[in-house]
């Protein structure tokens, strides 16, 4: 019968996607079921438009779960060589960023448009949405009813609402008795207290490289000071471990003894101010305001030895409380979200809910800025897919 399928997908984005097209590919009918007007939405905004479709370095060190060893098996079999070899034979350019983060030389449009052409002979709905699930898989939707022994789930996080995102693929996780992992907003830019904005009034735009320790991860990268608090690369990388109430290790001068070299300028005579060594090491807006809210706003040689030595403590051990985050809106993906425990590592599928599989961000599998999430996205697709 037309509505009935060997798979049906839901979710149009990367995971989504990417399944419908591996399995379509194994000879199976795919019906892949996408809520909103269009596929990959959220892949044409990422990495500032150019997709940073993976990264080189993927280890399963670069994620957090609840159970960290759960993505090695789904990472180990699709890497991220096996999606470069994608990117290369559809003729696409790239080039590697940083720390093996790998985007388009052109349009992010190229990896939707890869994958869209990778699902050739799927059947594709967009513009409709999910109205009930039963066991079989009976799947009512606004543009009918279907059916399929085998039913995936990549409908993603909480993440940009503006782009659709919902919490539908919790509450069919709930109604299948599976159990969550507390969603939260991840990668995403983190707030001032008043205190804190009043004294960095002025400074949106400063950017720095320093070293974030949040929850014991580590992240050496560039902070940005926005007009409600601290983003960039270190501080998104920081907020997926961070825990509200808890405050976060920063130094802003990271491989250098700050203690030493003060003191080593004051005892060779030099006749500068505090903030002139600062400068050195800090944005010069940055360092003058540093100076001011820490009394360092002097000459050198008239700083006492303690005072020189709390000023390098607050700046390289800076510990600041953030007052929260900017919430999903900002966020780039959800931490937490469906319990790993509750799938298969190898296949991404249901232990209570047999058929039914669960892959990319809507698992509790939250990847590192700088392409791990979308390798995520494509290691755990490929593993459902294989099951299907």
């Amino acid at each position: 019968m037309k509505n009935e399928f060997d798979a049906i997908v839901v979710g149009g984005g990367a995971a989504g996607l990417f399944c419908t097209a591996m399995a379509t590919q194994r000879g199976r009918r795919v019906l892949l079921i996408e809520h909103g007007e269009a596929l990959g939405r959220k892949i044409l905004i990422s990495g500032g438009g150019r997709c940073n479709f993976t990264n080189s370095g993927t280890q399963a060190g670069n994620f957090l779960s609840a159970n960290p060893h759960f993505a090695k098996s789904a990472l180990a079999r699709y890497t991220p060589a096996d999606f470069l070899a994608l990117v290369e034979r559809h003729g696409i350019a790239w080039h590697e960023k940083k720390l093996g983060q790998l985007f388009c030389d052109g349009s992010a449009r190229q990896i939707v448009d890869l994958l869209q052409a990778e699902c050739a002979g799927a059947t594709i709905l967009t513009n409709t949405r999910v109205e009930r699930v039963e066991r079989g898989f009976a799947v009512r939707t606004s543009a009918g009813d279907f059916r399929a022994p085998k039913l995936v789930i990549a409908t993603g996080g909480l993440s940009i609402p503006k782009l659709g995102a919902t919490d539908w693929g919790y509450r069919l996780a709930q109604q299948f008795g599976l159990k969550l992992v507390t969603a939260r907003p991840a990668l995403v830019p983190l707030t001032f207290l008043p205190a804190d904005a009043q004294a960095f009034e002025g400074l949106a735009g400063v950017a720095a490289d320093v070293e974030a320790t949040a929850g014991g991860a580590r992240f050496a990268e560039r902070l940005l000071v926005t007009h409600r608090g601290l983003s960039g690369p270190a501080i998104l990388q920081a907020s997926s471990y961070w825990q509200p109430g808890e405050t976060l290790r920063l130094d802003l001068a990271p491989g250098q003894d700050l203690e030493a070299e003060f003191l080593r300028r004051k005892r060779s005579g030099e006749r500068t101010q505090v903030k002139a060594v600062l400068t050195a090491f800090l944005p010069l807006r940055l360092a003058d305001r540093w100076a001011q809210l820490h009394s360092l706003d002097r000459p050198l040689a008239h700083a006492r030895d303690t005072d020189l030595r709390a000023a390098a403590q607050q700046l390289q051990h800076w510990h600041w409380r953030p007052a929260g985050t900017e919430g999903y809106a900002k966020a780039e993906v959800t931490a937490g979200g469906v319990a790993t425990d509750e799938l298969s590592s190898k296949t991404m599928e249901s232990r209570r809910a047999p058929g039914l599989h669960w892959i990319g961000e809507v698992v509790d599998v939250t990847g590192h800025l700088g392409g791990y999430n979308f390798q995520w996205a494509w290691a755990s697709a490929f593993a459902a897919a294989e099951a299907l």
